[in-house]
């Protein structure tokens, strides 16, 4: 067994006693090991101090109550836990740039005028014609992407078509629709 192969085990057996006991000495040796390493990670990664030390509260708190979630057979500690990171900086971006209360327009919108609204008209027959003239192929994953609001993974699923085959469509699709409507 390698160096590293020892540590890896030593990882899991520590996630496997926070999970099973409790056990505060296990946490407490995960988060002397990745803790400062965590707060690197997202530093490096664009966050300031504050909010690298933020998340990385957030990510070992996740590690100790989510402990039964982690599976050695599909990552090891390291790739939980900076993926557990990952996310957190994404919400944390998420939430930084979520308007402020303060910052939402009071009182009704302005009321548009009569150009805009049949330059809106018009670019709505357009977009039906470009619609029509897909493929149906096309045409129909448009549509449940953009319509119906799905993901490209549900409409796989939906479908029974490969991941690659309908994001190709989606982008082919949507390349014909930007040159209809230019």
């Amino acid at each position: 067994m390698t160096a590293s192969e020892e540590k890896d085990s030593q990882w899991i057996e520590c996630v496997i006693r926070i999970r099973e006991q409790a056990d505060q000495a296990a946490f407490a040796a995960l988060f002397r090991h990745f803790a400062p390493r965590v707060k690197a990670f997202l530093m490096k990664g664009g966050a300031d101090e504050a909010l690298a030390e933020e998340c990385t509260q957030e990510v070992m708190a996740t590690l100790w109550h989510k402990a039964h979630l982690f599976d050695p057979a599909r990552a090891s500690v390291a790739t939980w836990v900076f993926t557990i990171a990952r996310n957190r900086r994404i919400d944390a971006l998420r939430r930084q740039r979520r308007p402020e209360p303060e910052d939402l327009p009071w009182g009704p919108e302005p009321e548009p005028d009569q150009a805009e609204i049949m330059g809106l008209q018009q670019d709505t027959e357009r977009l039906g014609e470009a619609l029509a003239q897909l493929p149906e192929k096309q045409r129909s994953l448009i549509e449940r992407a953009y319509f119906g609001e799905l993901s490209h993974s549900e409409i796989a699923a939906e479908t029974g078509l490969p991941l690659g085959t309908i994001k190709s469509r989606i982008r082919l699709a949507l390349d014909r629709l930007r040159h209809a409507m230019n």
